[in-house]
């Protein structure tokens, strides 16, 4: 029996209400007990008509103009265009052209290509799995021609006439044969002409603008050999000619000063590959960031992602910077789902904890390379060469004691010297080092200063003006500037300078220090701690309520950075033992500021992984040698050695740079060669 009914049967019953019946001709000759009455209802439910259909399947491709954009470029891009060219009114509002000169499509491809789901890039089911183009579905032209007034045109390289389509709201209107070149353009008017309310909900003409060329810039970046440019209204928005890499097409985006921020990454682990570029520590910034991700030649979003380079760059920012991204991932077909989004933004991995952790490792591994050192800004003036007297040495300390100590007391070589007064900082800032320094500062001026004549020989001797002009105090004779080099120079007290093949590196004493104190830290942490030194006379520190109960919290960890730290009382505690990370150490201190750090918080504390890790980044931060510090050579060369053999030389755990690179090239663009 055809169950294709025209009308749908009721019955309908006094206690129970409407109860339908089905097959409803076996209940003709009688009406079943406790009903009153047949209902005759017409049926409610219709088959939509084609072009209602695609009005309402556009919905899911064409959001906005910048939509019908990314829809367009992608079929060019699918066409191995070569050039682009995207023109827009009024944000794409009024008018959208694209042209490009791929392979094009001859009349049947033309007109075919505006059916729903009609495709040249798959065949069956099985073809998602290894689908390499960027569109697949058939949608994208159907349904832009859907919700506006469209042109096709377009020439294969074997006919000899072009092909011109017309379309209105989804209906073709005509055809014919039109001059012109290989390639296609398809130009789409009145975007939403016939769905007004989706047109309501359009942003202003600059917004609109503005999202087309986010679009454009996106799929630029993922082809960077091919040609682009952007027009709205007759201005010039983007114009990007084939690029020979990566870097020469985000110069062209955004400028050549933020592709310099950038460093490689390249990485292949299971079969997945993992390149692009990522910014610098030091040049990363908090807030807006970019960030774009690519998987087998295709733009998707993914947060876990992103996530997972930003624990990559754990330890060398601060919790709220944004450094740009740009990865590009390769794996086989059948790893990644791109058939997961109506607008493909977004893939699902067949293993995301795998390729999240491989992304990680490679962000890691980049950072450890030299590439990722701050370099210096080379629009800076030159600064005025000058020449002074040198400095004495700081009092109370030959320069034979500044030789012979070193930077990295053992607890066992350094008696009870944790325990002893730390130096002086203030009156050591601005003195030279034992070695004498390449540059001494004037404080008032902030010049830089000719080094002693005969520094790194004896210490003494006098210097020569650079035009044998007469200074107060200086002999004026000509002699050489350096009789012999040291090979490492303090400056400021604070930053030491070593002469490499390439140029110079400028080291920052107290990054540099840090970075070792943290990394030597963390893996005393995967052991039993590092001993503390004990105290002859043990410290008294009396701290505010939440204080005590933080350093109640957190004894046993404190006792395994070397503070012995016992309760006392009253908010009190003693201090039985310290840690001994360098000569000039101030244990008291060092223990109330990061007690202070660990109860308040901060952005260092709140990047941290776990508690042991935060424990180890505020000790670093508070412990380690300060700004002003004069070191003797053999200090400078200990920190040098033991900087470059931690995993991430070149940062310090806020994300500020240890070393800065000053290339032979900068320096010769400063003196003119």
């Amino acid at each position: 029996m055809s169950r294709r009914l025209s009308r749908t049967w009721w019955l309908r019953s006094p206690t129970s209400g409407v109860k339908v019946l089905e097959p409803w001709p076996r209940l003709r000759p009688g009406t079943p007990s406790g009903f009153t009455h047949w209902v005759n209802m017409p049926r409610t439910i219709e088959v939509l008509p084609d072009r209602v259909a695609n009005q309402i399947a556009a919905g899911e491709v064409v959001e906005r103009p910048a939509s019908v954009v990314k829809e367009l470029v992608e079929n060019a891009l699918d066409a191995r265009a070569t050039r682009i060219d995207i023109e827009i009114e009024r944000g794409g509002k009024r008018r959208i052209r694209v042209t490009d000169d791929g392979v094009g499509m001859g009349r049947e491809d033309a007109l075919a290509s505006l059916n729903r789901h009609a495709t040249s890039k798959i065949r069956a089911a099985s073809d998602l799995q290894s689908v390499g183009t960027f569109g697949f579905r058939g949608e994208a032209l159907p349904s832009i021609a859907a919700v506006s007034r469209l042109t096709l045109q377009t020439k294969a390289e074997s006919d000899p006439l072009g092909t011109r389509v017309r379309v209105n709201g989804g209906t073709i209107t005509g055809f014919d044969d039109t001059p012109r070149r290989r390639g296609t353009t398809v130009e789409v008017s009145t975007l939403f002409f016939n769905a007004p309310a989706r047109s309501k909900f359009l942003k202003a003409v600059g917004a609109e603008a503005r999202a087309v060329s986010d679009v454009v810039s996106v799929l630029a970046l993922a082809n960077a050999s091919v040609g682009f440019g952007l027009t709205s209204g007759g201005r010039v928005l983007l114009e990007l000619p084939p690029a020979s890499d990566l870097t020469a097409r985000i110069a062209a985006l955004w400028g050549r000063e933020e592709a310099t921020t950038l460093i490689a990454l390249s990485t292949e682990s299971d079969g997945i590959e993992v390149r692009g570029l990522i910014q610098r520590p030091d040049a990363a910034k908090s807030g807006f960031r970019r960030a774009h991700l690519f998987v087998n030649g295709r733009p998707f979003r993914s947060p876990a992602l992103l996530a997972s380079v930003d624990r990559g760059y754990r330890t060398t920012i601060s919790e709220k910077v944004r450094p740009w991204a740009f990865l590009y991932l390769r794996m086989p077909p059948g790893t990644v789902d791109m058939n997961v989004h109506p607008a493909k933004a977004e893939v699902r991995f067949r293993n995301a904890a795998v390729v999240e952790s491989i992304v990680e490792e490679a962000v890691r591994a980049a950072l450890t390379s030299d590439s990722s050192a701050a370099t210096l800004d080379t629009q800076l003036a030159a600064p005025q060469l000058v020449v002074r007297e040198p400095r004495p040495p700081r009092p109370g300390r030959t320069r034979e004691e500044e030789s012979q100590t070193s930077l990295f007391l053992s607890a066992d070589a350094a008696g009870s010297a944790g325990a002893a007064a730390s130096p002086d900082i203030a009156a050591s800032s601005g003195t030279a080092a034992s070695s004498g320094a390449v540059a001494t500062p004037d404080a008032s001026s902030g010049e830089i200063v000719a080094p002693d004549a005969s520094v790194g020989a004896t210490g003494q001797g006098g210097s020569t003006d650079r035009d044998d002009q007469e200074v107060p105090g200086v002999d004026v004779e000509p002699t050489p500037v350096l009789k012999e080099l040291p090979r490492l120079w303090q400056v400021l007290s604070t930053y030491v300078l070593a002469e490499t093949r390439e140029g110079l590196i400028i080291i920052d004493q107290h990054s540099a220090h840090e970075r070792i104190l943290f990394e030597r830290l963390s893996r005393a942490f995967e052991e039993s701690g590092q001993t503390g030194q004990r105290l002859l006379f043990p410290l008294t520190i009396r701290l505010s309520k939440a204080e005590y109960e933080q350093v109640e919290a957190l004894t046993g960890i404190l006792n395994r950075v070397g503070f012995e730290v016992e309760g006392f009382g009253g908010n009190t505690i003693i201090v039985h033992a310290v840690p001994d990370p360098h000569p000039y150490f101030d244990a008291e201190r060092c223990l109330r500021e990061m007690i202070t750090d660990l109860v308040a918080g901060s952005d260092l504390t709140r990047s941290a992984k776990n508690q042991h890790e935060k424990i180890a980044m505020t000790f670093a931060c508070k412990g380690a040698i300060k700004a002003g510090q004069t070191l003797s050579e053999s200090e400078m060369q200990e920190l040098f050695d033991q900087l470059l053999a931690t995993e991430l030389p070149y940062h310090d755990v806020h994300g500020r740079p240890t070393i800065v690179r000053l290339s032979k090239s900068e320096l010769e663009r400063k003196f003119g060669r």
